[in-house]
């Protein structure tokens, strides 16, 4: 590319692929917070009854192979990479792999859709750390700007609420009184209140909801970790489940769970939501439905390609 841009890095979370990688993964993620040990275990058993390993691997395989599809598509052959944060392949050794291959820029595409220290600034600092290690040979990497308001974003979210709301049984009227509750991932209030966290995130339930014609809706937090005493992003998921069990006098009969904060299906929403969440409807005579995340949806890998590209582009504009 007349930018010099030679290659793409998908920036992921990263997740275990077999038992035996639970608690070494678990290791990573959480080396250096204050995360109780009780917290670990009942995540790590979390895994265990998932079956083990997380798809999030094989969904991020999925990503970039159809990023990469779209790339060429639009006429501008890249190569996609990807590098975990906490689990193989490792961002240290994916940057090592694209220098064997010759490469010297890409833009880093971070799959977060909302921007916070421990979701954007981890994954940069992963990145940077890694090419500091690296030294003089390691591949320079500039980063996408925010997509979370992208419209092919909302598309993909929209289009995966469209085919739930599709398979579901009865009158169109028990669907049309169903409440929605958008999920994403909880985090420390002190973290929120330095972040458009948050902020992000209303503007894209907002988005979708408008989309959808959906006026009343529920943004809600799950997946909280941390200390016990530290203050999070609330309300949490259950307890608005319970909450609306008796909406306004009015049994609720069906509830739909959208996983907004999240782009892949994995222990978050596999456990948290599929076992967790859906438990608690059990318990209050509510049937539980679940919206996919985007994943690999063609709107998705399509906005991918559009955002990296736009990337691309402003950095060839910056002097060097």
């Amino acid at each position: 590319m007349k930018n010099n841009i030679d290659a793409i890095l998908l920036i992921s979370f990263g997740g275990p692929t077999k038992k035996d990688d639970i608690r070494p993964f678990l290791e990573n993620v959480t080396r250096g917070r204050a995360i109780p040990k009780a917290r670990i275990d009942e995540v790590a058993h979390h895994y265990e009854l998932i079956g083990g390993a997380s798809p999030i691997n094989a969904i991020t395989d999925r990503q970039a192979k159809g990023l990469q599809k779209q790339l060429e598509k639009s006429g501008h052959p890249l190569p996609v990479y990807v590098g975990n944060r906490n689990w193989y392949p490792f961002i240290s050794e994916t940057l090592k792999k694209m220098t064997a291959d010759g490469i010297k820029r890409a833009v880093g595409f971070i799959t977060a859709a909302y921007r916070c220290e421990a979701s954007w600034e981890r994954y940069i600092n992963a990145v940077e750390d890694a090419r500091k290690e690296m030294g003089p040979s390691a591949p320079e990497v500039i980063y996408n700007n925010p997509w979370f308001d992208h419209p092919l974003f909302i598309e993909a979210a929209v289009a995966r609420i469209q085919e739930t709301l599709r398979m579901l049984p009865g009158n169109p009227n028990r669907r049309e009184l169903m409440p929605w509750i958008f999920t994403a991932h909880s985090i420390p209030r002190a973290m929120a209140e330095a972040s458009d966290y948050a902020g992000e995130l209303r503007a894209a339930c907002e988005l979708v909801a408008e989309k959808l014609g959906k006026k009343e809706w529920v943004l809600a937090y799950q997946s909280r970790s941390g200390r016990p005493d530290d203050p999070w992003l609330e309300p949490d998921v259950c307890d608005v489940i319970k909450k609306l069990a008796n909406h306004d006098g009015v049994q609720v009969k069906d509830v739909l769970l959208i996983p907004i904060g999240f782009l892949a299906d994995h222990v978050e929403v596999l456990f948290d939501l599929d076992v967790e969440a859906k438990e608690v409807c059990k318990e209050f005579g509510i049937k539980f439905h679940r919206a996919q995340t985007v994943g690999d949806h063609p709107a998705f890998l399509a906005m991918m390609a559009d955002v990296v590209l736009k990337a691309a582009q402003q950095s060839s504009r910056v002097p060097a």
